[in-house]
């Protein structure tokens, strides 16, 4: 069973930059796509970006141009660099795991979900 827990979350003011970290234990990212979410006080979880296990990667049309997803298999660790970031930006972000290497098409085929990490973009 894979366990995932985010981290680099932080308050950041708007045009500011972050790197969030996806790091997972009891199991090998290497075989499962990867995806990123987040949720808004008083909105549904949207997914952000996957990446696959063969690196094809997908983003959401309000991330495109400005966060990049990536994955590291020797550090069992995938990340989410955010940049030009903005107030509407503002929510938990949660990665999780699928069973497989692709990439789901509903959020509801993830089986592994990290805890979440706090983003705030504010001035």
């Amino acid at each position: 069973q894979v366990q995932l827990v985010e981290s680099g979350g932080g308050l950041v003011q708007p045009g500011g930059s972050l790197r969030l970290s996806c790091a997972a234990s009891r199991a090998s990212l290497r075989y499962h796509a990867i995806g990123w979410f987040r949720q808004a006080p008083g909105k549904e979880r949207e997914e952000v970006s996957c990446i696959s296990g063969s690196d094809g990667t997908t983003y959401a049309d309000s991330v495109k141009g400005r966060f990049t997803i990536s994955r590291d298999n020797a550090k069992n660790t995938a990340y989410l660099q955010m940049t030009s970031l903005k107030p509407e930006d503002t929510a938990v972000y949660y990665c999780a795991a699928p069973l497989r290497s692709s990439c789901p098409k509903s959020r509801h085929d993830y089986t592994y979900w990290g805890r979440g990490t706090q983003v705030t973009v504010s001035s």
